[in-house]
């Protein structure tokens, strides 16, 4: 017996200066997850580690009532948006955030923390640093052995961020700014392509010498928005094409509209031109 437990004991000695057993993965007892929803052009996400109710009372015991709480297990909860929004009610900018939360039996209260670092090696939770701090709603549910964040009730310009753990899910509204954020992608758009259609119109001029082609570039150009540069352009390739008439007419307006715009770098090569082209056919 006693050989027996001598062998036992070095077995154990070696199990415990193996490289092996500090390599041995073992289930999390609150495991990572990750939820990620995109609204309108928004793109929210939710970083969190996941308790289990494991026959222990949850609300008023294992999350006490009234105090802060890291909205989740081991470092606080983090909340991701993409674009600004409003949670809650209450803008908050594009950025990462750590989700606190106060639980109450009569109404619960949650923060959006500048922190991320809360709750890591017993850094405290500092108010100051909340961005926001809103009511949220609390309904009954189900049983739901682990804490779980999810979205619900999405559209193009909203959705509902709720926590679900035991038999609570609380809530708070995300409003996104969809339709603003699209017209500031469609202002972009024309903006953009017009400039695209005038150098694309400056290229063919510079490289192929195909003026009728360079032309009708600048006239789509011109089609979407009338600026000093495409009608410079036009005007530089209907001098090249000999119509200095033509040319100068867009010249002027290039030089009209250069007027008003810090950034008229062919100021010089306008006004030469204006010069130079006067009387010609």
């Amino acid at each position: 017996m006693k050989k027996f437990l001598g062998c036992t004991v070095a077995v154990l000695v070696a199990l415990t200066t193996s490289p092996a057993l500090a390599q041995l993965e073992l289930p999390a007892p609150s495991p990572a997850a990750k939820v990620m929803q995109v609204v309108g052009l928004t793109e929210i996400s939710v970083d969190y580690s996941s308790p289990a109710v494991k026959g222990r009372k949850i609300w008023g015991g294992l999350v006490p009532w009234e105090q802060v709480w890291r909205t989740g297990a081991n470092q606080a909860t983090r909340i991701t948006f993409k674009r600004d929004v409003t949670f809650g009610g209450k803008p908050v900018p594009a950025g990462t955030y750590s989700i606190v939360s106060v639980p109450s039996d009569k109404g619960w209260t949650v923060a959006l923390n500048k922190d991320l670092g809360l709750f890591s090696g017993g850094k405290p939770y500092d108010a100051k640093e909340d961005v926001v701090r809103v009511s949220a709603t609390t309904s009954e549910i189900p049983h739901r052995e682990r804490l779980t964040f999810l979205f619900s009730n999405t559209t193009d310009d909203q959705t509902s961020l709720d926590l679900e753990w035991e038999k609570l899910r609380v809530s708070v509204p995300i409003q996104a700014h969809t339709a603003a954020q699209a017209q500031e992608n469609i202002k972009a758009a024309v903006n953009g392509s017009w400039r695209s259609l005038a150098n694309a119109g400056r290229y063919v001029a510079d490289t192929s010498k195909d003026y009728p082609t360079a032309l009708k570039y600048l006239d789509n150009s011109l089609a979407i928005q009338s600026h000093w540069y495409n009608n410079w352009i036009k005007a530089d390739i209907l001098a090249r094409a000999g119509k200095y008439a033509e040319a100068r007419k867009f010249a002027q307006t290039a030089w009209d509209l250069g007027q008003k715009d810090e950034n008229f770098f062919f100021k010089d090569a306008v006004a030469k031109a204006l010069v130079d082209w006067k009387g010609k056919k």
